[in-house]
């Protein structure tokens, strides 16, 4: 005999819980009321029928809403804390939109040692539309405020930052810009909202790319954004809406699969990645470690007060710093995949300077620190023995 009706919406409805496990697994959805199927269906449509015209569903069109998007959405805004989630093609496509958003003459400030894929769409797709941006040390928050115009709209944070591992104190910077009454915005990627959690400490829009941790396992391209404001989601679905950055469902469903095991892989990562940074710090072909987790980390007493962990991705300098001697160190390793992207379960290694952050230029790289000999990791969940071997099989090639 079932253990409910068929028909017994209460037996159907998502838990309510605090836990972040349980929230990854349960959040945003429920078993399949029509087959009773407990994961949420692959919505492989365009469109949906209508008993009139305006009378449906809830789904018109699949471009405005899916309803595998749609538990997607709930999903991420519980596991963030927020009241929206809003689910993009890519992580690129949410920060499109939030820059879209605003204005020709508006202003940003954003963190000089940011995304390249980010640097590129701020500096040579929006800056020609005039909305010019200010690259600053965000470590600083009087740099920060310095930078501030009266045309300033925009604060665009990541902390940890990509690839320097630099820490931002979200909410001493929301504090100053919301006096200036400009929006905040902090890319958590690197983090997750396991580890961190931006809109409670002031931070009024969230952004991932899903196609990293979230998802986790190097097989999909998806983006959120993450908000309170009712506003803010507003104008981020229209511009899903007019411009067509909407993910397709497949790959919504690929990351509803991948939220469900982030806080244990999370675990994994850091741990791995903490005894990892902990054996480059003290090998004598490294000259320096970049990781919030290490106490000699300038922002470690900040990641302690912002993290619950210190994540999984690390940088280091070699002590020879000649970007042959770093390429060679990515030719000789062999569980770590030289890749770009991160957050998978398998490791990955890259070379910052010719590949995420080739778009940044040369003297703009010298200047904020990231050097050719700078080799960033992704730790992935292999066994520790053999991620720690390999580094340094790797190493003693140099």
């Amino acid at each position: 005999m079932p253990d409910s009706s068929p028909h017994d919406d209460a037996a159907l409805e998502a838990p309510e819980a605090d836990g972040f496990g349980t929230r990854a697994v349960h959040a945003g959805q429920q078993p399949d009321p029509s087959t009773g199927a407990v994961m949420t269906p692959i919505y492989q449509t365009s469109t949906y029928a209508q008993a009139a015209p305006g009378e449906h569903k809830g789904h018109e069109y699949s471009r405005v809403s899916n309803p595998t998007r749609t538990a997607l959405e709930g999903n991420l805004a519980s596991l963030e804390g927020a009241e929206h989630g809003i689910a993009f093609s890519s992580g690129v496509a949410g920060i499109d939109a939030i820059v879209k958003s605003l204005r020709p003459g508006d202003h940003v400030v954003a963190t000089d040692d940011l995304y390249g894929g980010t640097y590129r769409l701020l500096r040579e797709v929006f800056e020609p539309l005039n909305i010019q941006t200010s690259f600053v040390d965000m470590s600083d928050p009087d740099a920060v405020t310095d930078a501030f115009t009266e045309d300033t709209a925009l604060l665009w944070v990541e902390t940890p930052t990509n690839p320097l591992m630099r820490l931002v104190d979200i909410e001493a910077l929301a504090e100053r810009a919301h006096a200036h009454d400009i929006t905040v915005a902090v890319d958590n990627t690197f983090a997750t909202p396991y580890l961190q959690q931006p809109l409670a400490h002031g931070a009024d829009l969230v952004l991932h790319s899903a196609t990293k941790y979230l998802g986790g396992h190097s097989d999909l391209i998806l983006g959120a954004v993450c908000t309170n404001s009712d506003e803010w989601a507003e104008k981020l679905r229209f511009q899903i809406k007019s411009t067509g950055a909407a993910p397709g469902p497949m790959d919504c469903f690929l990351t509803l699969r991948g939220t469900k095991t982030l806080h244990l892989r999370m675990e994994q990562h850091c741990s791995s990645a903490r005894r990892l940074a902990q054996m480059l710090n003290a090998h004598d072909k490294v000259g320096h470690v970049r990781y919030p987790g290490l106490p000699s980390h300038p922002g470690h007493a900040l990641a302690q007060k912002q993290m619950s962990d210190y994540g999984g991705m690390i940088s280091f300098e070699l002590a020879d710093d000649e970007m042959d001697k770093a390429l060679a160190v990515l030719d000789a390793a062999e569980v770590f995949t030289l890749a770009e992207s991160l957050g998978g379960v398998e490791s990955l290694i890259e070379h910052p300077a010719s590949m995420t952050h080739a778009s940044i230029p040369a003297e703009e790289r010298e200047k904020i620190g990231l050097t050719d000999s700078l080799i960033r990791l992704s730790v992935g969940v292999e066994s520790f023995g053999d991620l720690r071997d390999d580094l340094d099989r790797a190493l003693s090639r140099v």
